[in-house]
């Protein structure tokens, strides 16, 4: 195993997910020869695609796809190159459509297309030390016109004393709560973020998020999940939202209606990061917390692969540690300043911090 690969693994606590074996097309016309390929490539790597005419019948051209989008046509039955270059990563499904004698007929597989960039360890500095509200179980974080938000769940820590999910603006320097608005009981309040003078808040497992006004916090619409799923971490990148769910994957949804636009899928070198929380938007990069990991993943928003790794272990040992200290969770990027300030889940500091190579 390399060692960025190994440092991955520590770090971020990955499980190394891979198919052991290509699927199998079911289809008794034709099929895709999958008989070289190999579980994984990656996207500096190609993939010959060969249709195999075991019934010998006549073809007129075949159209070849990927993740169900139209790459190209043949003529007759000509191997066709599918290049892995501008892909996201996760599992490719190919489709050819062939065309013969009047008629048509399908053959799929699938292979894994994982990441080949070996993620750096960056180093950091801390800034500043500002108090953190110890009742506040922090889902999310994100700087708006020089305030803070805030948005917790009603999780109970350690201690087993449950708390109550809100969102909240507060001073950064000396943790006050500016304007606050509480959740009902049985709604666990999860990732923010804020575009267009609008807070998007997501819950748990209610399956719906909340859309409120960033200046007086009145909430304006209930926007329900486009699929039955977990609610995680939330960011924007000024046009569309990105949300977790407890998986590797990140759903890129429309912020009027939530519905999905496309999504990518973490990894970090071959093996997928599950557990990606909290996220913060920096500088074209997703900064991703890992659940119950003390560490930050640098994620390229175009196909998924961790491309740095902040190990913030060393903060936990920073904070007091009382009964309902939990795990770190909690990015927001101060554009003005150019720092990130992290904290933790019933955490009684937040933590300025500056980022270099």
């Amino acid at each position: 195993m390399k060692k960025y690969n190994l440092l991955s693994v520590i770090l971020l606590g990955i499980a190394l997910n891979s198919c052991n074996e290509t699927k199998k097309d079911q289809n008794s016309l034709f099929s895709i020869d999958n008989s070289k390929f190999k579980l994984q490539y990656t996207t500096n790597e190609s993939l010959d695609v060969n249709i195999v005419n075991s019934n010998t019948k006549t073809i007129d051209s075949i159209a070849f796809y990927v993740n169900d989008k139209k790459i190209a046509s043949s003529k007759g039955n000509s191997p066709f190159k599918i290049d892995f270059k501008d892909q996201k990563l996760g599992f490719q499904n190919v489709k050819a459509i062939v065309f013969f004698e009047g008629q048509n007929s399908e053959a799929t597989t699938s292979v894994e297309l994982v990441s080949d960039i070996q993620p750096k360890l960056l180093k950091y500095t801390v800034v500043n030390t500002y108090p953190h509200d110890t009742a506040a179980y922090t889902q999310g974080l994100e700087f708006y016109r020089d305030t803070l938000y805030e948005g917790t769940g009603n999780g109970s820590g350690p201690s087993g004393k449950r708390g109550i999910s809100s969102l909240r603006k507060t001073n950064y320097k000396t943790g006050e709560v500016y304007k606050k608005v509480e959740l009902a009981d049985q709604y666990f309040g999860e990732g923010i973020t804020i575009l267009n003078n609008k807070v998007y808040q997501l819950t748990w497992q209610n399956n719906e998020g909340y859309v409120y006004n960033a200046d007086t916090f009145k909430k304006e619409k209930t926007m329900p999940y486009y699929k039955n799923m977990e609610g995680w971490g939330l960011v924007n990148d000024g046009t569309h939202l990105y949300m977790t769910d407890s998986s590797e994957t990140i759903h890129i949804l429309n912020p009027e209606t939530f519905k999905p636009i496309d999504q990518i899928h973490v990894y970090s070198l071959n093996s997928k990061v599950e557990g990606v929380n909290e996220l913060e938007w920096i500088n074209g990069k997703i900064y991703g917390n890992v659940y119950q990991k003390d560490a930050i993943a640098v994620i390229n928003p175009k196909n998924g692969a961790v491309e740095a790794i902040i190990n913030l272990a060393d903060l936990k040992k920073k904070i007091t540690q009382l009964p309902d200290t939990d795990v770190l969770n909690g990015i927001a990027y101060n554009p003005k300043t150019k720092t990130i300030f992290v904290t933790g889940k019933n955490w009684d500091k937040m933590f300025e911090i500056k980022i270099t190579e």
